[in-house]
């Protein structure tokens, strides 16, 4: 496994496996697959606390702190919140 890989957790919301299994549902079955992985969908959950929370980001710098508006630095914070809900579903 390539060790930058990113465990995106699969699909959020898995075609039944039952339904996927019947003769001329493979198309079904592959469109339900390809939505919103489970990485996506806990990134949108944290981002919308992050979001209502009013969130900022600061980083530090060797000039100093930086603050970075939420709608900038909250993204990118809310998939650390869901790579580490993933993890801890792993543990």
């Amino acid at each position: 496994m390539d060790p930058k890989a990113i465990n995106d957790g699969g699909p959020a919301f898995p075609c039944d496996p039952f339904v996927a299994s019947k003769p001329g549902n493979e198309t079904v079955a592959k469109r339900l697959a390809e939505g919103m992985t489970l990485r996506d969908y806990f990134a949108a959950k944290a981002m919308q606390a992050l979001i209502m929370m009013g969130a900022t980001v600061t980083k530090h710098t060797p000039e100093g702190e930086l603050t970075i508006p939420g709608r900038v630095g909250v993204p990118p914070l809310a998939y650390e919140y869901a790579d580490a809900m993933l993890a801890a579903r792993e543990a």
